[in-house]
Parts: structure tokens; sequence; C-alpha cells
């Protein structure tokens, strides 16, 4: 294995960067293999992995400011089922660890402000006695304010007060090794194949305050000398040039993809239909290969649809309820783009959600003949306690360090946090190993989907001549593969011996454990997106296995009553099949109720006399958790 390398410390400039990622390249590079044992569970048939890739430890400004001490390496090991030490409200400590390991993980660090961080904690740093990094240590909000105004800027420049009095190059190159080294030590290269950890970190653009930002994935070790921020490039066209230019046509052995941050907050904006100059079914293109997958869910809410738009793309979906940060009425952005969604402001985007930004992709591709949204789902936590994968609404700590300390805090916190958060999601993937290249590949063909925390396993296959008996049958996936595509994949050409296309969707429970048994599914649903002849979009929701039983839980004690299924799985060929539209088609998988966080909180402080904020008397009770596959596309 190729050792890390460290780059020549050069001024932070855009220039000088490019000029270091060329540098800290070998005059001749040799083909690069992957040191490690093959691993001994090989599945053709492919193993669902279970990971998180949305995860910021004390590397973060945002994490660090809230006391929170646990680094990448310990991040990782937490994700292996170690625990941790979070801070509590009173200024001490509290441990946590996970019932169940995670199968992967990436720590995804904010790349801006890494090196200032890291100058920050350094005694010996001259930027060490600033005011701006003795705010940061001491928890300052207007330090907190400050430093997240810096990536609103239309031009983004690193604080002063820092870069001018220490060298900045040096602190984010070495952050950025030991983000390298964390991944590397926590990464089980033997034959049991137990854990993999991917290089990452985020690019954190949040231009007027619409968040913009992407979690960037590497498939492998070798990774650009220095991650392209938001101060090197301001908008995500240049992110994805950077990273095709730096990583995939430029380092021999590297690999990136991108990963749109949930979108509720967005405006409008991340997936506004605009080009920069050149040829824009090149552009769209160059998008399509850089970002595969959508964040559909994490701790800042869900992301697939809302009710309360003008052009709601079909009739009101009440599961389009779910975890939603902005409630009540809202301005409509139609077709214009607002600001000032970070701090749940301005106006909500049909764009915003992803059955808006798929059902886009689909007008795209009739014009350009290219879908520059072609996105599978998937989910993770956004958790900023560097806890990856602590999703259980029965044992949530926060996302925010200190200032989520206790169940009193938790409740009364303003957004992010507050009674609107969530314990965030997670990923699944179909893979045939749990290993970098195996993982990062099902995520390239969109083989995942995102689940609201449970670990329930779903299947969803599509195709011209899958059998009608095909739930009933043992070899539903080898079927699916054979004569199909999974989720994620594109139909292939119609036969003429077929009218309509057939899906099937297979869903297990999630076991849980010995002491928190998994719950019971309810149904599962097709819902499928189109644009007909005349250029007018829709979704339409299908129920196709299971149905509403009247489950529901007493949220005193938060025992559940009713049945469910252990599994489901249904057979649907779309009545409305015109070969002539273009369409998706994913799987919305949904639990039976059980006692939101909220609830176990209010409980818990009133079993110990304490008083009790009104977020008791508004929160949400319950939550119907879930999983979304990726789309089908035709």
């Amino acid at each position: 294995m190729t050792p890390l390398a460290r780059c020549p410390r050069l001024p932070l400039t855009a220039l000088a960067l490019a000029s270091s990622l060329t540098a800290c390249k070998p005059a001749e590079e040799p083909p690069f293999v992957e040191d490690r044992e093959p691993c001994s569970d090989n599945n053709p048939l492919r193993n669902v992995y279970f990971g998180d890739l949305h995860v910021h430890t004390s590397y973060s400004f945002d994490a660090y400011i809230n006391r929170v001490d646990v680094d990448p390496f310990a991040a990782y090991e937490f994700a292996r089922g170690e625990a941790v030490e979070l801070p509590d409200d009173a200024g001490g400590v509290r441990l946590h660890q996970l019932e169940r390991p995670l199968d992967f993980a990436a720590v995804t660090d904010h790349g801006e402000y890494l090196g200032e961080v890291s100058a920050c904690k350094d005694p010996d740093s001259p930027a060490y006695s600033s005011d701006l990094c003795i705010g940061l240590r001491e928890g300052d909000p207007a330090v907190l304010v400050q430093w997240g105004l810096g990536l609103g800027a239309q031009t983004p420049v690193r604080p002063k007060a820092i870069c001018e009095v220490t060298d900045c190059s040096s602190s984010l190159s070495d952050a950025w090794v030991r983000t390298q080294e964390a991944a590397e030590a926590a990464y089980d290269r033997s034959a049991a194949c137990s854990f993999t950890s991917f290089v990452a970190y985020e690019w954190s653009g949040a231009k007027t305050l619409s968040n913009l930002h992407r979690n960037v994935v590497f498939r492998s070790e070798r990774v650009p000398a220095i991650p392209a921020t938001h101060f090197e490039e301001p908008d995500y066209w240049g992110l994805w040039r950077a990273l095709d230019r730096d990583c995939i046509e430029g380092l021999n052995g590297c690999d990136v993809l991108a990963i749109p941050h949930n979108s509720n907050w967005s405006n409008g904006n991340m997936f506004a239909v605009e080009y920069p100059e050149g040829d824009e079914a090149e552009l769209a293109s160059l998008r399509a290969r850089l970002e595969p997958l959508l964040e559909i869910y994490q701790h800042k809410g869900d992301s697939e649809c809302t009710n309360g738009l003008a052009n709601p793309l079909g009739a009101p979906d009440e599961l389009c309820d779910f975890e939603k940060l902005r409630t009540g009425e809202f301005e409509d952005c139609g077709d214009g783009t607002g600001t000032q969604g970070m701090i749940n402001g301005g106006c909500v985007s049909r764009l915003d959600f992803a059955r808006g930004i798929l059902t886009e992709g689909l007008r795209e591709h009739e014009r350009l003949g290219v879908n520059p949204y072609k996105l599978g789902l998937m989910a993770s936590t956004d958790t900023h306690n560097g806890t990856p994968g602590a999703v259980e609404e029965y044992d949530y700590p926060g996302h925010f360090g200190a200032a989520e300390g206790s169940p009193y805090q938790r409740l009364t916190g303003t957004l992010p946090g507050g009674p609107q958060d969530s314990p965030g999601g997670l990923i699944a993937v179909w893979a045939e190993q749990n290993n970098r290249e195996s993982i990062f590949d099902a995520m390239r063909r969109r083989e995942t989907y995102g689940t609201s925390g449970p670990r329930m396993a779903v299947r969803m296959f599509g195709g011209w001549d899958l059998p009608a008996d095909i739930c009933s049958r043992a070899d539903l996936v080898e079927l699916g593969y054979e004569r199909g595509v999974p989720m994620g994949g594109d139909l292939p050409t119609q036969p003429s011996s077929s009218a309509a296309p057939g899906f099937v969707v297979q869903a297990l429970k999630d076991p849980g454990t010995a002491a928190a048994p998994g719950t019971d599914l309810e149904r599962i649903q097709l819902i499928k997106g189109w644009v007909d002849e005349n250029g007018e979009s829709h979704v339409e929701v299908y129920e196709i296995a299971g149905a509403p039983t009247g489950a529901s839980v007493d949220v005193d004690t938060c025992e559940t009553q009713g049945a469910g299924s252990a599994q489901l799985c249904g057979y649907w060929v779309d009545p409305a099949y015109d070969p002539a539209e273009r369409a998706w088609y994913y799987a919305r998988v949904v639990e039976n109720p059980v006692c939101r966080w909220t609830t176990r909180d209010c409980n818990a402080l009133a079993a110990a006399g304490e008083e009790l904020p009104g977020a008791c008397d508004t929160a949400i009770d319950v939550i119907q958790e879930r999983a979304w596959t990726s789309p089908i596309w035709n």
C-alpha cells in the first residue's frame, strides 16, 4: 500500500493549492492495486450492509464549539462498537455506545475550517490566543455564527484573524493527513472484512444561507493532497470539476463521488436547473457521473416529499408529513429560488424534495438527452457528536454535544436541534462483500436505499418478464438479477411480448436486539413519477403489500399494540404504462408506529419530577420509521 504523502506547505490560495496537488504526485505513478486480503464472505447475489456517510467530529468547527472531543479515530471506533464520552449539560461527560456496530462509515468533517480548527487547538500556534480561537474553545455562540456566515458569503475567504498569523495550509494538510490515517486505522483489511471506512469530507457551500453541502467520498486511500473546499471552489460546479481533474483524471487509483446533503434547506438552489458557460449536455453528464446519490433523510428531517406546494406532483400524501423541519404555512418558490433555508427561512421549492428533483431529471433528459438528476437514495445521521449510526429513538443522545446534553436541552433547542430534529438515518447497500471497492461500486450503480434508522432488509427489482408468482419463489433474487434490474437501474428495452413492466419489492423487518426487538412492518408502497406528452409532471402512490392495521402505541409507556408483518412482498405491474413517457419508480417501506424520541425524553423528565418544556405538549408523539429504495428508471 502506498504510504500517505505529505504536501509542500504553501500559502493557502487556489493557485497554490492547485500547484501543491501536482507537486504531491510522483513523477511516474505505479499501477494502483488495493492491498488487502479477499473477503471470506463474497456473495455474488450480494449482501446488505448498513452504514453512515455523514459524520462530524471534533475536527468540525460546529462540533468542537459544543465541547465535542470525539476525533475521527474515536468516531470510527464508535461505529465498530466502542463507547465514547459525550459532554453533558453540567460540565461532565456521558457514555454512549451502539448496541449493534455498523458495517461501514465515513467521517465527513467540514473541509472548510479543517485547518483553522486544528490551529485553534494547538497551544503552539500563533493563532491560539486570537479572539476567534478563544471563542471557539469557549463555545461562544457569536463565534459559531461568524464562522457559519463565512460559508454563506458570495466570495468566501478564510478568517484573516487566524490565517494571517499562522500557516493555514500547513494546518489543513496535517488535519487532512490525520483524517486519512483514522480511516486507514479503522479499515479491516483482513479476510474477516468486519468494517469498512472511507476517506471523506464535506464541502460546505451555503451561499445566501441556502444549504448546498456535499459529502465527498473517495473509493480508496488514493486521494488528492488537499480537499477542494468552498474557499477554493465557491460553487458546486467547481467542486465537481476539481474532483474530476485532481482525482479521477489526475491521480492513479483515485475515484470519488459527491452526495448532496439532504435538500430540504436549499430554497430550490441545490438542484436549480442552471448551467455555467459550456455545453449543457456535457455538464449534465459531469453532474450525473459525480453525483449518483441523494441523501433523503438525516437528523434535519426528510427530503422525500412535502404537502402544501402549489405543484405537489400528485394528490396529497399523508406520509409526506413525516419528520418535517418546515411546518405550517410557507411560501412556495414556484420556478424560482430563495434564501436563508439554513435558518428555516425563505421559500420552499419542489426541487427541495426527491420527487420533484427526480421528475425534473426526466424533463432534462427529454431536453438534453442526459438526466443530471438520476439519483439513488440513501440516508445518514449528520451527527456532530462523532457517533455514526446512533439512530435509535429510545436512546437518542442529541447531535450537538453539550448544547444537547440533557433531555430538557434537546427539547428546548433551536434549529438545527430541538424537538423537530431526529436521530437521523442509515444508508444500506447491496454489495458482494464488505470492502471499499464493493460498497463504493454499489453506490456508483445506485443499488442503495435509505432508512430513517431501522435495519430492515429491502430488495427491489423491475423487469419485463418477472413471473407473477415471484414473491412465493425461493429464487426471487436470482430471477430479479437474471430477468430484471435492481434498484438504481434502468429498465432494458421493452420487448414486443410485454405490455408493461413489473416490479417486485421484498422487505424483512429489522430483527433488532434481545433488549430492543425490531418493529413489525405495516406496508409497502410503490411510487411512480412521470412526465406526460404535454410536459406535465405527475406522481402516483400505489399500495402493493400490507395495509394499515390499526397498530398503535401507548405514549405513556411506549408499549406497542397491534399486529404487523415480519416480512412483506409485493409484485406490481404498472396499470398505466405508456412507452412514450419517461418514468421512475421507487418503493417506500413503512413500519408500525413507535414512540418518538421526544415522547421518551418527556416521559423521562416526568418520571424524574422535573419541569416539562412546552415541546412535551406540542411535539409529535409517535413515528412510523421507514425505508426508501433507489428508483428504477424507464
